[in-house]
């Protein structure tokens, strides 16, 4: 196929006497040939280059910023995103310390990069993330003609899906009403404590709570309107006075904080939108002059995340005795059979229900 596409290119006039710029030689190569033949001359080039390991850098950057633009036509969110830049940008120095291309994988280097990530003490959610990523990179791979297979899945199958079964259920940290109390009023800060109310009265989670607009938040219903999520079936979530009191207390100072044109309802120390980490570190941080989470413990029951204002949240409602289905609708939980999707469930059925058994906080 090169041997092919040379040739076409020298059956095209051109001055003897100057020397011809490269550049310009390849967009005339790539001019004459079809779709299918610039596929396939992809390939074979970049098998050529991994054999002979003169694929550079800049190759590898432009292969990834399309496999990203890729994935955002298939609408991943931008946290998404942030996540695949990062585990790719991990195995990209893994192989270059090994000599190879990024797009050289097969079961010896996920094999070995497996090995890695496990004397790194990485553990099995993040385990999975990773090759989850890999696999969708090797899927882009074989859709661009750059890879005949994706052998990511049948590793999965041997290695991580066996070592899934056996890992112990995660014990998440979960804390009283009263403690609640303690944590969302042991900060002065008001975006803090907005935060912290907003997250145990709604249980939303840290990624719906920084897609939040100011034109999201309906002061006469008390209620938000989240993002699409693909993990929630319902958009809207109520709050509560207490809930209401802490935002409008946030709200008195915003303006202050936050840069021109930016619309997020909670934005981070540049006057931005607040990142998903900058929740965490505040959570985490507020929760340790707490005495509620231990950054130094390797048990996750020793953690308090911002996840566990959801398991909160879940818990005290199902404690207090409200409707499963009203929770499930509340939690916003994707609608997994038939019957999930024709139940139809009142808002002010709904409204009340949560109002009615939400807890107090004393804030």
């Amino acid at each position: 196929m090169v041997e092919i596409a040379a040739a076409k290119v020298s059956q095209r006039p051109h001055n003897q006497e100057a020397k011809p710029d490269l550049n310009e030689v390849v967009r005339s190569l790539l001019n004459t040939l079809s779709d299918d033949e610039r596929k396939n001359l992809a390939k074979e080039i970049l098998g050529q280059q991994k054999a002979q390991g003169t694929v550079s850098v800049v190759e590898e950057s432009e292969l990834l910023k399309g496999f990203i633009s890729d994935s955002r036509n298939r609408g991943l969110a931008e946290n998404s995103l942030v996540s695949y830049r990062s585990v790719l940008k991990r195995f990209s120095e893994y192989q270059r310390r090994r000599g190879n291309h990024i797009a050289k994988i097969d079961s010896s280097v996920l094999e070995g990069f497996l090995s890695e990530l496990r004397e790194l003490g990485f553990r099995y959610n993040t385990l999975s993330n990773y090759y989850s990523v890999l696999s969708s990179f090797c899927e882009y791979l074989v859709f661009r003609g750059l890879k005949d297979a994706n052998p990511v899945p049948a590793f999965e199958k041997r290695y991580l899906r066996s070592y899934k079964k056996m890992k112990p259920p995660t014990i998440r940290k979960l804390i009283s009403v009263e403690e609640m109390a303690r944590l969302v009023n042991s900060t002065m800060n008001a975006r803090d404590k907005a935060i912290l109310v907003l997250l145990a009265k709604t249980g939303i989670r840290r990624g719906e709570l920084v897609n939040i607009d100011m034109g999201d938040v309906d002061w006469t219903d008390l209620s938000i309107r989240l993002k699409p999520h693909p993990k929630r079936s319902n958009p809207i979530v109520f709050f509560d006075d207490e809930t209401s009191r802490a935002l409008r207390a946030w709200l008195r100072v915003r303006p202050s904080r936050v840069d021109a044109g930016c619309q997020a309802l909670f934005v981070g120390e540049t006057g931005k939108r607040l990142m998903r980490s900058g929740v965490y570190n505040m959570v985490t941080k507020q929760a340790e002059k707490a005495g509620f989470h231990d950054p130094d413990s390797r048990r996750t029951e020793d953690h308090f995340t911002p996840h566990c204002f959801r398991h909160f949240f879940t818990t005290m409602l199902s404690r207090s005795g409200i409707d499963k289905d009203l929770l499930k609708e509340l939690r916003g939980d994707a609608r997994r059979d038939s019957m999930d999707v024709y139940r139809h469930i009142d808002p002010e059925e709904l409204r009340k229900a949560y109002l009615a058994h939400v807890p107090e906080l004393g804030t």
